[in-house]
């Protein structure tokens, strides 16, 4: 008798597919150190097999291919691995000692096998059971963990335990029969009954989310237990009930939906508290935007809250205005407009609402022109606003309703040595409609004029790599003097004066009110490019006038006949640190005012951090200097910890304001968060309050977002 015939060493052999047309497969490919074609037709092969078959590769010391049915029996270690639909780290990988598999590589028997899904969830079993092509993987007696074992430690950090464990490839989820949870070996909960959870791939599947604990001085020790809930693809909804020692019953909901023009979200919360005994309290946010025909975009929003403290008391904003309304908006090349109605609330104690503008509507169009016969470029705006308090008293409840059309034109030419000059001009004119205030007549109407001249001289030079660029900048308006005491200032009253409107015609941020008469802007700048990847930059600049100033307070920065010095400086690192720094002086060097700004991101560390100094101004609602640090610092501790230390501090009042921090712990099996926050002020209605709050969720279920610092990945290496 003959010897059955043996392949070489590393030799590659295709094995067919489905023997009938119907049925026929893409063929699979066998790599082996030695392989044997016996008379039946079986196949043998051995010595480091690799078996390819429609994207699954599976790693054995030998298979054996029966030669009828096409069934493989494969001795180990045996390593399988069907890599994911999208991600390629969602595969699922299967090690076992043996196996008995259809020629599909999909349904069969699996024996000591440990099944590693998405590369953090393993489940450990004796015996494995394959079925329906694959989909459905049964495991008996399992072990179940994302955390890593180490040879001679038998007890994961945490581990999950079950007679059985079922896992559907095709919905992706995994079923525990009577699961018992366990903590470095010790038993600490078990379940009578199935218990389903998402498997490590799925982003969005109902079902119960990570608790919160959380303990308040206001409200004590309570609990969150937020239930998710998919409503189709596209819309979703997740109720956290909220408890704390019978002192709150509380139910948060907040509901999202995408549409094939927009998405909306809406947050609500409805409470029964000690704070406020008999009360139902609650809030609701929403808002929504969508895209409509013709590039038009219409934002929806809704804020409402049932007092003023609610907000803070359940730490969900520190927001002091809420608006409600609509807006729409279209931005094209050349065009613009933008329009909002709505309602305004202040939960301020010192903001009646009834004297507070409430009902507000705005209306702007603007457009761009080229005009033919005198060259430039012109921008031609038209403005409508209304708003009106609620009270009918007179002077306090006083409704304004506005119109108003602007036109500013400015043409640039370049002189000889590189000067820009240009030549500006300007038109506004406004007509008022005033109710309920005896000071001013029921209507008014107003016109101002603008000229203008500006020069530019813009220089650049290198040296050694390093790139300059200076530019010395003056412009000389003039616009004739009006009575803007004819009209009440609402919407004017808080004035910046920065690098970004040094250059600019009127340095009123609203409506009613603008500069006049004779001034001069004059400045410079200067910018470093260094060729290291950093750069700095310098702006200086002041306003000088005929007369003293319209409009300005005689002791603000703007007012008198010359403004404050304005310097600013800016720094970028190139790596991650900007630096920025504002300030303004008079000519005795006395500062009114200065903001510095750090910056700094890094995979370790994230800083964003101000300080301000004002100097008191009664004009604008300030009877004391202000100075206030502000501070969100998050850093990297150790391989997985990741603290956030965040501050508000008022020097002027000598406390801080608030004062927050959190500690972040992640591992490749589990994530602990846990923060500690103070608000210190407080007033008739609102408390000061301390919190604390704690959230574990363990990894395999579902997929983990990414975090701030890295990932504690515990080695067996001693």
């Amino acid at each position: 008798p003959q010897s059955p015939p043996t392949a070489e060493p590393d030799t590659i052999v295709t094995l067919p597919g489905g023997t009938a047309p119907a049925t026929a497969t893409a063929p699979a490919t066998v790599l082996a150190d030695a392989v044997q074609l016996q008379g039946d037709g079986t196949l043998v092969a051995s010595g480091g097999v690799v078996v390819w078959h429609q994207g699954a590769r599976l790693v054995a010391s030998s298979v054996r291919v029966d030669g009828a049915s096409g069934d493989l029996t494969i001795a180990g270690p045996i390593h399988l691995s069907r890599p994911g639909a999208a991600d390629p780290d969602a595969e699922a990988v299967l090690i076992a000692d043996s196996a008995q598999l259809d020629r599909e590589l999909q349904d069969g028997i699996i024996l000591g096998a440990r099944l590693v899904l998405a590369r953090e969830l393993q489940l450990a079993s004796d015996r494995v059971t394959r079925r329906e092509g694959g989909r459905i993987t049964e495991l008996g007696n399992v072990v179940a963990s994302a955390c890593h074992v180490c040879a001679g430690d038998d007890n994961p950090l945490w581990e999950i335990r079950a007679r059985r464990i079922t896992h559907d490839a095709q919905t992706r989820l995994i079923t525990f029969e009577r699961p018992q949870f366990r903590a470095l070996g010790v038993p600490l909960a078990y379940a009578p009954f199935t218990v389903t959870a998402p498997d490590p791939t799925v982003d969005r599947r109902s079902g119960f989310l990570r608790p919160e604990f959380r303990t308040t001085s206001g409200l004590g020790f309570g609990v969150k237990l937020p239930y998710f809930r998919t409503l189709g693809d596209h819309a979703d909804i997740t109720l956290t009930p909220y408890l704390s020692l019978d002192r709150t019953r509380t139910l948060e909901t907040r509901y999202r939906q995408a549409f094939a023009s927009g998405a909306t979200e809406w947050n609500a919360a409805i409470s029964r508290d000690d704070l406020q005994p008999g009360s139902t309290r609650g809030y609701v946010f929403g808002a929504g935007r969508f895209l409509l025909p013709r590039d038009y975009r219409l934002s929806l929003q809704l804020q409402a809250a049932s007092d003023r403290a609610y907000l803070l008391d359940y730490g969900i904003t520190d927001a002091d205005r809420l608006w409600s309304g609509v807006s729409i908006e279209r931005v094209r090349r050349d065009k613009l407009f933008w329009g909002r109605v709505g309602n305004y609330e202040s939960l301020r104690e010192d903001e009646p609402n009834s004297t507070s503008p409430a009902q507000v509507a705005d209306a702007i169009w603007m457009r761009r022109l080229t005009p033919d016969l005198i060259g430039g470029e012109a921008v031609l705006e038209w403005s409508v606003h209304a708003h009106r308090r609620p009270s009918n008293a007179n002077r306090v409840g006083r409704d304004v309703a506005r119109g108003s059309v602007g036109l500013d034109w400015r043409r640039s030419k370049i002189l000889p040595g590189g000067v820009v000059a240009a030549g500006l001009a300007g038109l506004d004119a406004d007509l008022y409609r005033i109710a309920q205030d005896d000071r001013f007549d029921p209507v008014v109407g107003r016109v101002d004029p603008l000229a203008g001249v500006e020069l530019r001289w813009p220089l650049a030079g290198q040296s050694g790599g390093t790139t300059h660029m200076v530019e010395p900048v003056i412009q000389v308006l003039y616009s004739p003097r009006g009575r803007d005491d004819d009209i009440p200032n609402e919407d004017s009253r808080l004035i910046e004066f920065d690098e970004g409107n040094l250059f600019s015609d009127n340095r009123f941020p609203g409506w009613d009110a603008r500069e006049t008469g004779l001034r001069a802007n004059i400045g410079a700048t200067w910018t470093r490019f260094d060729p290291a990847g950093w750069s700095l930059g310098l702006t200086g600049g002041r306003v000088l006038r005929a007369r003293d100033a319209d409009g300005f307070a005689p002791d603000s920065p703007l007012g008198g006949r010359s403004s404050d010095w304005l310097i600013s400086a800016n720094y970028d690192s190139g790596t991650g640190l900007a630096v920025a720094n504002r300030a303004l002086f008079d000519d005795d060097l006395a500062v009114s005012r200065n903001e510095l700004r750090v910056g700094w991101l890094r995979p370790d560390l994230q800083v964003s951090a101000g300080y301000i100094w004002i100097d008191r101004d009664e004009d604008e609602g300030r009877d004391t200097d202000a100075s206030e640090l502000s501070a969100d610092i998050g850093w990297q501790i150790a391989r997985g910890w990741w603290g956030r230390a965040e501050t508000r501090y008022d020097f002027a009042a000598d406390r801080a304001q608030r004062a927050a921090l959190r500690v972040a712990y992640r591992n490749e099996c589990i994530t602990v968060e846990s923060g500690l926050s103070r608000r210190f002020s407080s007033s008739d209605l609102l408390r000061a309050e301390t919190s604390l709050d704690l959230s574990l969720r363990l990894g395999g279920f579902g997929a983990q977002p990414d975090g701030p610092g890295t990932v504690a990945r515990r080695s067996c290496m001693r």
